[in-house]
Protein backbone atom coordinates (compact mmCIF):
# COMPACT_ATOMS: atom_id res chain seq x y z
CA UNK A 1 0.00 0.00 0.00
CA UNK A 2 1.56 3.34 -1.03
CA UNK A 3 1.54 6.39 1.21
CA UNK A 4 -1.46 8.04 -0.48
CA UNK A 5 -3.65 4.97 -0.08
CA UNK A 6 -2.49 4.63 3.54
CA UNK A 7 -3.36 8.26 4.25
CA UNK A 8 -6.79 7.77 2.69
CA UNK A 9 -7.38 4.73 4.90
CA UNK A 10 -6.35 6.75 7.98
CA UNK A 11 -8.63 9.58 6.85
CA UNK A 12 -11.64 7.30 6.56
CA UNK A 13 -10.89 5.63 9.89
CA UNK A 14 -10.46 8.96 11.69
CA UNK A 15 -13.52 10.48 10.03
CA UNK A 16 -15.64 7.43 10.80
CA UNK A 17 -14.57 7.33 14.42
CA UNK A 18 -14.89 11.03 15.02
CA UNK A 19 -18.22 11.29 13.23
CA UNK A 20 -19.72 8.65 15.51
CA UNK A 21 -18.13 9.97 18.71
CA UNK A 22 -19.72 12.47 21.09
CA UNK A 23 -20.09 16.02 19.83
CA UNK A 24 -18.28 17.41 22.86
CA UNK A 25 -15.08 15.90 21.53
CA UNK A 26 -15.50 17.66 18.17
CA UNK A 27 -15.80 21.45 18.33
CA UNK A 28 -16.95 21.62 14.72
CA UNK A 29 -19.94 19.45 15.56
CA UNK A 30 -21.07 20.92 18.86
CA UNK A 31 -24.76 21.72 19.16
CA UNK A 32 -26.52 25.00 18.67
CA UNK A 33 -26.50 25.66 22.39
CA UNK A 34 -22.81 26.49 22.20
CA UNK A 35 -23.75 29.40 19.89
CA UNK A 36 -22.19 30.54 16.67
CA UNK A 37 -20.36 33.26 18.55
CA UNK A 38 -18.18 30.55 20.09
CA UNK A 39 -16.86 29.83 16.63
CA UNK A 40 -15.70 33.41 16.14
CA UNK A 41 -12.23 32.69 17.48
CA UNK A 42 -9.34 35.12 17.50
CA UNK A 43 -8.16 34.91 13.90
CA UNK A 44 -4.96 36.82 14.61
CA UNK A 45 -3.24 33.48 15.14
CA UNK A 46 -4.12 32.66 11.52
CA UNK A 47 -2.44 35.76 10.08
CA UNK A 48 -0.46 34.75 7.02
CA UNK A 49 -1.93 31.23 6.93
CA UNK A 50 -4.88 32.24 4.72
CA UNK A 51 -3.99 34.00 1.48
CA UNK A 52 -6.19 35.68 -1.12
CA UNK A 53 -4.55 35.36 -4.51
CA UNK A 54 -6.30 37.56 -7.08
CA UNK A 55 -5.59 36.09 -10.48
CA UNK A 56 -4.30 38.19 -13.35
CA UNK A 57 -3.08 35.33 -15.50
CA UNK A 58 -4.52 31.96 -16.49
CA UNK A 59 -1.18 30.45 -15.47
CA UNK A 60 -1.27 29.58 -11.76
CA UNK A 61 2.52 29.31 -11.76
CA UNK A 62 2.58 33.10 -12.03
CA UNK A 63 2.38 34.67 -8.61
CA UNK A 64 -0.70 36.83 -9.06
CA UNK A 65 -1.61 39.64 -6.66
CA UNK A 66 -2.49 39.21 -2.99
CA UNK A 67 -5.32 40.94 -1.17
CA UNK A 68 -4.84 41.77 2.51
CA UNK A 69 -7.73 42.79 4.75
CA UNK A 70 -7.21 46.43 5.78
CA UNK A 71 -4.59 47.18 3.13
CA UNK A 72 -6.13 49.73 0.75
CA UNK A 73 -3.08 49.88 -1.48
CA UNK A 74 -3.41 46.23 -2.51
CA UNK A 75 -6.86 46.95 -3.96
CA UNK A 76 -5.37 49.46 -6.38
CA UNK A 77 -2.33 47.33 -7.10
CA UNK A 78 -4.48 44.30 -7.87
CA UNK A 79 -7.00 46.31 -9.90
CA UNK A 80 -9.97 45.13 -7.86
CA UNK A 81 -13.21 46.22 -9.56
CA UNK A 82 -16.06 46.43 -7.06
CA UNK A 83 -18.68 46.79 -9.81
CA UNK A 84 -17.75 43.47 -11.45
CA UNK A 85 -18.51 39.96 -10.29
CA UNK A 86 -16.30 38.66 -7.48
CA UNK A 87 -15.63 34.91 -7.49
CA UNK A 88 -13.77 33.17 -4.67
CA UNK A 89 -12.48 29.63 -5.33
CA UNK A 90 -11.87 27.57 -2.18
CA UNK A 91 -9.98 24.26 -2.15
CA UNK A 92 -10.49 21.42 0.30
CA UNK A 93 -8.42 18.98 2.36
CA UNK A 94 -5.04 18.23 0.80
CA UNK A 95 -2.45 15.50 1.14
CA UNK A 96 0.20 16.94 -1.15
CA UNK A 97 0.29 20.48 0.22
CA UNK A 98 0.04 21.78 -3.33
CA UNK A 99 -2.75 22.96 -5.60
CA UNK A 100 -4.06 20.00 -7.55
CA UNK A 101 -4.53 20.08 -11.31
CA UNK A 102 -8.28 20.74 -11.03
CA UNK A 103 -7.57 24.17 -9.52
CA UNK A 104 -5.68 25.27 -12.64
CA UNK A 105 -8.53 24.09 -14.87
CA UNK A 106 -11.24 25.73 -12.77
CA UNK A 107 -9.45 29.08 -12.46
CA UNK A 108 -8.74 29.14 -16.19
CA UNK A 109 -12.36 28.29 -17.08
CA UNK A 110 -13.79 30.94 -14.72
CA UNK A 111 -11.46 33.63 -16.06
CA UNK A 112 -12.25 32.80 -19.67
CA UNK A 113 -16.01 32.83 -19.02
CA UNK A 114 -15.98 35.96 -16.81
CA UNK A 115 -13.02 37.94 -18.10
CA UNK A 116 -13.97 41.10 -16.18
CA UNK A 117 -14.53 39.38 -12.83
CA UNK A 118 -12.35 39.53 -9.74
CA UNK A 119 -11.22 35.89 -9.46
CA UNK A 120 -9.66 35.15 -6.09
CA UNK A 121 -8.13 31.84 -5.02
CA UNK A 122 -8.44 31.29 -1.25
CA UNK A 123 -5.21 29.55 -0.25
CA UNK A 124 -5.53 27.84 3.15
CA UNK A 125 -3.26 24.92 2.29
CA UNK A 126 -1.17 25.16 5.46
CA UNK A 127 -4.35 24.59 7.50
CA UNK A 128 -5.82 22.01 5.12
CA UNK A 129 -2.69 19.84 4.94
CA UNK A 130 -3.24 18.29 8.34
CA UNK A 131 -5.01 15.27 9.75
CA UNK A 132 -8.52 15.38 8.36
CA UNK A 133 -10.25 16.07 11.72
CA UNK A 134 -7.88 19.00 12.33
CA UNK A 135 -8.56 20.40 8.85
CA UNK A 136 -12.31 20.11 9.55
CA UNK A 137 -11.92 22.09 12.73
CA UNK A 138 -10.19 24.87 10.77
CA UNK A 139 -13.06 25.29 8.30
CA UNK A 140 -15.01 27.71 10.48
CA UNK A 141 -11.92 29.86 11.11
CA UNK A 142 -11.17 30.05 7.39
CA UNK A 143 -14.81 30.85 6.67
CA UNK A 144 -14.73 33.61 9.29
CA UNK A 145 -11.58 35.04 7.70
CA UNK A 146 -13.28 35.14 4.28
CA UNK A 147 -16.30 36.86 5.84
CA UNK A 148 -13.97 39.44 7.42
CA UNK A 149 -12.40 40.09 4.01
CA UNK A 150 -15.84 40.54 2.41
CA UNK A 151 -16.99 42.87 5.21
CA UNK A 152 -13.89 45.01 4.66
CA UNK A 153 -14.52 45.12 0.90
CA UNK A 154 -18.08 46.25 1.62
CA UNK A 155 -16.83 49.04 3.88
CA UNK A 156 -13.97 50.10 1.64
CA UNK A 157 -15.47 49.73 -1.85
CA UNK A 158 -19.21 49.28 -1.17
CA UNK A 159 -18.87 45.81 -2.69
CA UNK A 160 -22.40 44.49 -3.45
CA UNK A 161 -22.64 41.02 -1.91
CA UNK A 162 -25.20 39.97 -4.51
CA UNK A 163 -22.31 39.98 -7.03
CA UNK A 164 -20.22 37.60 -4.90
CA UNK A 165 -20.02 33.91 -5.81
CA UNK A 166 -18.13 31.45 -3.60
CA UNK A 167 -17.14 28.13 -5.20
CA UNK A 168 -15.95 25.50 -2.72
CA UNK A 169 -14.74 21.96 -3.36
CA UNK A 170 -15.01 19.22 -0.72
CA UNK A 171 -14.10 20.85 2.64
CA UNK A 172 -13.99 24.16 0.79
CA UNK A 173 -17.76 23.96 0.30
CA UNK A 174 -18.29 24.03 4.07
CA UNK A 175 -15.72 26.84 4.39
CA UNK A 176 -17.93 28.79 1.97
CA UNK A 177 -20.92 27.95 4.16
CA UNK A 178 -19.25 29.40 7.24
CA UNK A 179 -18.31 32.52 5.26
CA UNK A 180 -21.96 32.94 4.32
CA UNK A 181 -22.96 32.50 7.96
CA UNK A 182 -20.53 35.07 9.35
CA UNK A 183 -20.57 37.77 6.65
CA UNK A 184 -22.53 40.96 7.21
CA UNK A 185 -25.37 40.59 4.72
CA UNK A 186 -26.24 37.88 2.23
CA UNK A 187 -23.85 36.49 -0.37
CA UNK A 188 -25.33 36.16 -3.87
CA UNK A 189 -24.39 32.55 -4.56
CA UNK A 190 -22.47 29.61 -3.13
CA UNK A 191 -21.67 26.52 -5.20
CA UNK A 192 -20.67 23.36 -3.35
CA UNK A 193 -18.68 20.88 -5.44
CA UNK A 194 -19.13 17.47 -3.79
CA UNK A 195 -19.02 18.88 -0.24
CA UNK A 196 -17.13 16.67 2.21
CA UNK A 197 -19.19 14.07 4.05
CA UNK A 198 -17.19 12.87 7.10
CA UNK A 199 -17.96 14.96 10.21
CA UNK A 200 -20.64 16.91 8.27
CA UNK A 201 -23.21 14.26 7.35
CA UNK A 202 -26.22 14.80 9.61
CA UNK A 203 -24.71 17.90 11.27
CA UNK A 204 -26.89 20.90 12.10
CA UNK A 205 -27.22 23.55 9.42
CA UNK A 206 -25.02 26.03 11.29
CA UNK A 207 -22.14 23.52 11.14
CA UNK A 208 -22.11 22.88 7.39
CA UNK A 209 -23.12 24.39 4.07
CA UNK A 210 -26.87 25.06 4.07
CA UNK A 211 -29.48 26.97 2.03
CA UNK A 212 -29.37 29.95 4.41
CA UNK A 213 -25.72 30.69 3.67
CA UNK A 214 -26.44 32.59 0.43
CA UNK A 215 -29.31 33.85 -1.67
CA UNK A 216 -28.75 30.82 -3.93
CA UNK A 217 -26.93 27.62 -2.91
CA UNK A 218 -26.42 24.94 -5.55
CA UNK A 219 -24.63 21.67 -4.87
CA UNK A 220 -23.17 18.91 -7.08
CA UNK A 221 -22.92 15.46 -5.44
CA UNK A 222 -20.68 13.00 -7.29
CA UNK A 223 -19.35 10.60 -4.61
CA UNK A 224 -22.07 9.59 -2.18
CA UNK A 225 -21.16 5.91 -2.01
CA UNK A 226 -20.12 4.69 1.44
CA UNK A 227 -16.75 3.14 2.31
CA UNK A 228 -16.06 1.94 5.85
CA UNK A 229 -19.38 3.49 6.87
CA UNK A 230 -18.41 6.94 5.55
CA UNK A 231 -19.20 8.73 2.30
CA UNK A 232 -16.41 10.99 1.04
CA UNK A 233 -19.00 13.36 -0.43
CA UNK A 234 -22.00 14.34 1.66
CA UNK A 235 -25.11 12.32 0.82
CA UNK A 236 -27.90 14.50 2.19
CA UNK A 237 -29.28 17.49 0.26
CA UNK A 238 -27.83 20.70 1.72
CA UNK A 239 -28.62 23.42 -0.83
CA UNK A 240 -31.52 25.08 -2.60
CA UNK A 241 -30.92 22.60 -5.39
CA UNK A 242 -28.86 19.43 -4.99
CA UNK A 243 -27.83 17.73 -8.22
CA UNK A 244 -26.78 14.08 -8.24
CA UNK A 245 -25.12 13.24 -11.59
CA UNK A 246 -25.51 9.52 -12.32
CA UNK A 247 -27.30 9.20 -8.98
CA UNK A 248 -24.27 10.62 -7.16
CA UNK A 249 -22.85 7.13 -7.25
CA UNK A 250 -20.53 5.52 -9.83
CA UNK A 251 -19.41 8.12 -12.37
CA UNK A 252 -18.80 7.00 -15.98
CA UNK A 253 -15.08 6.60 -16.63
CA UNK A 254 -14.34 6.20 -12.91
CA UNK A 255 -14.88 2.44 -12.65
CA UNK A 256 -12.03 0.54 -11.03
CA UNK A 257 -10.82 -0.93 -14.31
CA UNK A 258 -11.03 2.40 -16.16
CA UNK A 259 -8.95 4.31 -13.62
CA UNK A 260 -6.42 1.59 -12.80
CA UNK A 261 -5.74 1.18 -16.52
CA UNK A 262 -4.77 4.85 -16.71
CA UNK A 263 -3.34 5.64 -13.28
CA UNK A 264 -2.56 2.28 -11.70
CA UNK A 265 -3.45 3.77 -8.32
CA UNK A 266 -6.47 2.86 -6.18
CA UNK A 267 -6.41 6.36 -4.68
CA UNK A 268 -7.22 7.73 -8.13
CA UNK A 269 -10.48 5.74 -8.27
CA UNK A 270 -11.92 7.68 -5.33
CA UNK A 271 -10.35 10.92 -6.51
CA UNK A 272 -11.93 10.47 -9.96
CA UNK A 273 -15.48 10.42 -8.59
CA UNK A 274 -14.93 13.08 -5.91
CA UNK A 275 -13.30 15.48 -8.39
CA UNK A 276 -15.89 14.80 -11.08
CA UNK A 277 -18.00 17.60 -9.55
CA UNK A 278 -15.22 20.08 -10.38
CA UNK A 279 -14.87 18.82 -13.95
CA UNK A 280 -18.65 18.98 -14.49
CA UNK A 281 -18.54 22.60 -13.29
CA UNK A 282 -15.61 23.39 -15.60
CA UNK A 283 -17.55 21.77 -18.45
CA UNK A 284 -20.52 24.04 -17.72
CA UNK A 285 -18.25 27.07 -18.02
CA UNK A 286 -16.62 25.99 -21.27
CA UNK A 287 -19.53 24.38 -23.15
CA UNK A 288 -22.25 27.04 -23.24
CA UNK A 289 -23.67 25.67 -26.48
CA UNK A 290 -24.66 22.35 -24.94
CA UNK A 291 -25.74 22.78 -21.35
CA UNK A 292 -26.53 19.73 -19.27
CA UNK A 293 -30.02 19.48 -17.78
CA UNK A 294 -30.93 17.92 -14.43
CA UNK A 295 -34.46 16.88 -13.52
CA UNK A 296 -36.19 17.02 -10.16
CA UNK A 297 -37.01 13.59 -8.74
CA UNK A 298 -37.63 12.07 -5.33
CA UNK A 299 -34.83 9.55 -5.76
CA UNK A 300 -32.44 7.82 -8.18
CA UNK A 301 -34.65 4.75 -8.63
CA UNK A 302 -37.57 6.78 -9.95
CA UNK A 303 -35.22 8.72 -12.21
CA UNK A 304 -33.82 5.48 -13.68
CA UNK A 305 -37.38 4.52 -14.60
CA UNK A 306 -37.55 7.66 -16.73
CA UNK A 307 -40.57 9.19 -15.03
CA UNK A 308 -38.94 12.44 -13.90
CA UNK A 309 -38.15 14.21 -17.18
CA UNK A 310 -40.49 17.15 -16.59
CA UNK A 311 -39.57 20.83 -16.78
CA UNK A 312 -42.95 22.08 -15.58
CA UNK A 313 -42.95 24.31 -12.50
CA UNK A 314 -39.13 24.59 -12.39
CA UNK A 315 -38.64 20.83 -12.24
CA UNK A 316 -35.52 20.98 -14.45
CA UNK A 317 -32.44 23.16 -14.36
CA UNK A 318 -29.02 23.59 -15.92
CA UNK A 319 -26.14 22.25 -13.90
CA UNK A 320 -22.93 23.92 -12.79
CA UNK A 321 -22.28 27.57 -13.53
CA UNK A 322 -25.41 27.84 -15.66
CA UNK A 323 -27.79 26.74 -12.89
CA UNK A 324 -30.68 29.15 -12.54
CA UNK A 325 -31.89 30.50 -9.24
CA UNK A 326 -35.32 29.05 -8.53
CA UNK A 327 -38.08 30.20 -6.28
CA UNK A 328 -36.77 29.64 -2.78
CA UNK A 329 -37.24 26.00 -1.98
CA UNK A 330 -34.99 23.87 0.15
CA UNK A 331 -33.33 20.61 -0.76
CA UNK A 332 -34.68 20.10 -4.27
CA UNK A 333 -32.99 16.86 -5.42
CA UNK A 334 -32.24 16.65 -9.12
CA UNK A 335 -30.70 13.95 -11.31
CA UNK A 336 -29.13 13.44 -14.72
CA UNK A 337 -26.90 11.02 -16.58
CA UNK A 338 -23.60 12.11 -18.10
CA UNK A 339 -20.91 10.95 -20.48
CA UNK A 340 -17.54 9.72 -19.23
CA UNK A 341 -15.61 12.73 -20.53
CA UNK A 342 -16.04 16.31 -21.59
CA UNK A 343 -18.39 17.45 -22.96
CA UNK A 344 -20.30 15.57 -20.29
CA UNK A 345 -23.80 16.46 -21.45
CA UNK A 346 -26.01 13.91 -23.19
CA UNK A 347 -29.66 13.42 -24.08
CA UNK A 348 -32.42 11.82 -22.01
CA UNK A 349 -35.51 10.06 -23.35
CA UNK A 350 -38.44 8.66 -21.43
CA UNK A 351 -39.94 5.66 -23.19
CA UNK A 352 -43.19 3.86 -22.44
CA UNK A 353 -44.40 0.63 -24.00
CA UNK A 354 -47.19 -1.74 -23.04
CA UNK A 355 -46.02 -5.34 -23.36
CA UNK A 356 -48.86 -7.78 -24.07
CA UNK A 357 -48.46 -11.42 -23.14
CA UNK A 358 -49.34 -13.63 -26.09
CA UNK A 359 -49.62 -17.46 -26.21
CA UNK A 360 -49.26 -17.91 -22.44
CA UNK A 361 -45.69 -16.59 -22.31
CA UNK A 362 -45.86 -16.09 -18.54
CA UNK A 363 -42.31 -17.33 -18.05
CA UNK A 364 -40.89 -15.02 -20.71
CA UNK A 365 -38.11 -12.89 -19.29
CA UNK A 366 -37.17 -10.79 -22.31
CA UNK A 367 -34.00 -8.76 -22.70
CA UNK A 368 -34.88 -5.82 -24.92
CA UNK A 369 -32.68 -3.36 -26.79
CA UNK A 370 -33.64 -0.20 -28.65
CA UNK A 371 -31.82 1.54 -31.47
CA UNK A 372 -32.71 5.17 -32.16
CA UNK A 373 -32.57 6.61 -35.68
CA UNK A 374 -32.22 10.38 -35.84
CA UNK A 375 -32.03 13.08 -38.48
CA UNK A 376 -28.28 13.55 -37.76
CA UNK A 377 -27.09 10.20 -36.45
CA UNK A 378 -28.12 6.78 -35.17
CA UNK A 379 -27.29 5.09 -31.88
CA UNK A 380 -25.97 1.62 -31.26
CA UNK A 381 -28.26 -0.89 -29.58
CA UNK A 382 -29.12 0.42 -26.11
CA UNK A 383 -30.09 -1.99 -23.34
CA UNK A 384 -33.59 -1.44 -21.98
CA UNK A 385 -32.80 -1.15 -18.28
CA UNK A 386 -36.03 -1.41 -16.34
CA UNK A 387 -35.75 -0.65 -12.63
CA UNK A 388 -37.12 -3.97 -11.37
CA UNK A 389 -34.76 -5.91 -13.68
CA UNK A 390 -37.58 -7.64 -15.54
CA UNK A 391 -40.07 -6.54 -18.17
CA UNK A 392 -43.62 -6.43 -16.82
CA UNK A 393 -46.09 -8.46 -18.89
CA UNK A 394 -49.52 -6.97 -19.59
CA UNK A 395 -48.14 -3.81 -18.02
CA UNK A 396 -46.87 -0.45 -19.26
CA UNK A 397 -43.09 -0.37 -18.82
CA UNK A 398 -41.40 3.00 -18.39
CA UNK A 399 -37.65 3.29 -18.82
CA UNK A 400 -34.91 5.86 -19.39
CA UNK A 401 -32.76 5.92 -22.53
CA UNK A 402 -29.61 8.06 -22.55
CA UNK A 403 -27.62 8.88 -25.66
CA UNK A 404 -24.18 10.45 -25.65
CA UNK A 405 -24.55 12.08 -29.07
CA UNK A 406 -27.11 14.46 -30.50
CA UNK A 407 -28.94 12.36 -33.06
CA UNK A 408 -31.25 15.20 -34.06
CA UNK A 409 -35.01 14.71 -34.41
CA UNK A 410 -35.94 11.14 -33.55
CA UNK A 411 -37.30 9.50 -36.72
CA UNK A 412 -37.75 5.83 -35.86
CA UNK A 413 -37.02 3.21 -33.21
CA UNK A 414 -36.04 -0.42 -33.57
CA UNK A 415 -37.00 -2.69 -30.67
CA UNK A 416 -35.09 -5.98 -30.49
CA UNK A 417 -35.57 -9.03 -28.28
CA UNK A 418 -32.18 -10.61 -27.64
CA UNK A 419 -31.87 -14.12 -29.04
CA UNK A 420 -31.45 -17.14 -26.80
CA UNK A 421 -27.75 -17.47 -27.68
CA UNK A 422 -26.82 -13.83 -28.22
CA UNK A 423 -25.24 -13.31 -24.80
CA UNK A 424 -24.20 -15.25 -21.72
CA UNK A 425 -27.19 -13.78 -19.89
CA UNK A 426 -29.63 -15.07 -22.51
CA UNK A 427 -27.95 -18.48 -22.61
CA UNK A 428 -28.26 -18.75 -18.82
CA UNK A 429 -31.94 -17.75 -18.94
CA UNK A 430 -32.60 -20.42 -21.59
CA UNK A 431 -30.78 -23.11 -19.56
CA UNK A 432 -32.89 -22.31 -16.51
CA UNK A 433 -36.11 -22.46 -18.50
CA UNK A 434 -35.12 -25.76 -20.09
CA UNK A 435 -34.19 -27.21 -16.69
CA UNK A 436 -37.54 -26.39 -15.12
CA UNK A 437 -39.33 -27.71 -18.17
CA UNK A 438 -37.44 -31.02 -17.67
CA UNK A 439 -36.92 -32.70 -21.02
CA UNK A 440 -39.71 -30.93 -22.89
CA UNK A 441 -38.77 -28.00 -25.06
CA UNK A 442 -40.45 -24.85 -23.70
CA UNK A 443 -42.91 -23.23 -26.12
CA UNK A 444 -41.72 -20.26 -28.15
CA UNK A 445 -42.49 -17.06 -26.24
CA UNK A 446 -44.52 -14.44 -28.08
CA UNK A 447 -45.04 -10.88 -26.83
CA UNK A 448 -46.64 -7.88 -28.47
CA UNK A 449 -45.68 -4.19 -28.42
CA UNK A 450 -47.98 -2.03 -30.52
CA UNK A 451 -46.48 1.39 -29.91
CA UNK A 452 -43.75 3.22 -28.01
CA UNK A 453 -44.35 6.63 -26.48
CA UNK A 454 -41.35 8.92 -26.17
CA UNK A 455 -40.63 12.14 -24.30
CA UNK A 456 -37.35 13.98 -24.96
CA UNK A 457 -36.02 15.50 -21.72
CA UNK A 458 -33.95 18.26 -23.31
CA UNK A 459 -36.68 19.51 -25.67
CA UNK A 460 -39.75 18.34 -23.69
CA UNK A 461 -41.27 17.13 -26.97
CA UNK A 462 -43.57 14.09 -26.94
CA UNK A 463 -44.11 11.62 -29.76
CA UNK A 464 -45.76 8.29 -30.38
CA UNK A 465 -44.16 5.62 -32.55
CA UNK A 466 -46.29 2.86 -34.11
CA UNK A 467 -45.16 -0.32 -35.84
CA UNK A 468 -43.98 0.46 -39.36
CA UNK A 469 -45.82 -2.67 -40.51
CA UNK A 470 -49.17 -2.64 -38.64
CA UNK A 471 -49.46 -6.41 -39.12
CA UNK A 472 -46.14 -7.04 -37.37
CA UNK A 473 -46.44 -6.11 -33.71
CA UNK A 474 -45.53 -9.47 -32.16
CA UNK A 475 -41.98 -10.59 -31.46
CA UNK A 476 -40.08 -13.55 -30.05
CA UNK A 477 -36.42 -14.03 -29.04
CA UNK A 478 -34.18 -12.91 -31.91
CA UNK A 479 -36.89 -10.73 -33.51
CA UNK A 480 -37.05 -6.96 -33.93
CA UNK A 481 -39.76 -4.44 -34.85
CA UNK A 482 -39.30 -0.98 -36.35
CA UNK A 483 -41.56 1.84 -35.16
CA UNK A 484 -42.15 5.16 -36.92
CA UNK A 485 -43.87 8.35 -35.83
CA UNK A 486 -47.63 8.26 -35.82
CA UNK A 487 -50.41 10.49 -34.57
CA UNK A 488 -51.69 8.95 -31.39
CA UNK A 489 -52.84 11.97 -29.42
CA UNK A 490 -49.88 12.34 -27.05
CA UNK A 491 -47.93 14.68 -29.31
CA UNK A 492 -50.93 16.90 -29.98
CA UNK A 493 -52.27 19.18 -27.28
CA UNK A 494 -56.08 19.08 -27.06
CA UNK A 495 -57.68 22.12 -28.64
CA UNK A 496 -59.48 24.50 -26.38
CA UNK A 497 -63.17 24.69 -27.06
CA UNK A 498 -64.39 28.00 -28.33
CA UNK A 499 -67.01 29.60 -26.10
CA UNK A 500 -70.51 29.15 -27.48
Amino acid sequence: MNHKALLLWIFLQCASGLFSSSTEENPALQGVDSGLEDLKTDNKVLDGLIKYNMRKSLDLDQEGCYLHTGDKECLTACGFNATAKTIFIIHGWTVSGMFESWMHKLVSAVMQRENQANVVVVDWISLAQQLYPDAVNHTHSVGLDIATMLDWLQDELQLPLENVHLIGYSLGAHVAGYAGTFVRGTIGRITGLDPAGPMFEGAEEQRRLSPDDADFVDVLHTYTREALGVSIGIQQPIGDIDIYPNGGDVQPGCALGDVLAMAGNFMEVMKCEHERAVHLFVDSLMNKDHMSFAFQCTGPDRFKKGICLSCRKNRCNNIGYNARKMRKRRNSKMYLKTRADTPFGGYHYQMKMHVFNRKQSDSADPTFYVKLYGAHDDTENIFVDVHDNSIGLNLTNTFLVFTEQDIGDLLKIRLSWEGESDSLNSIWKNIRKSFWAWNTKPPKAVLEVRRIRVKAGETQKKFTFCAQDPSKTELSPGDSITYVKCRDGWEVKPRKRLPM
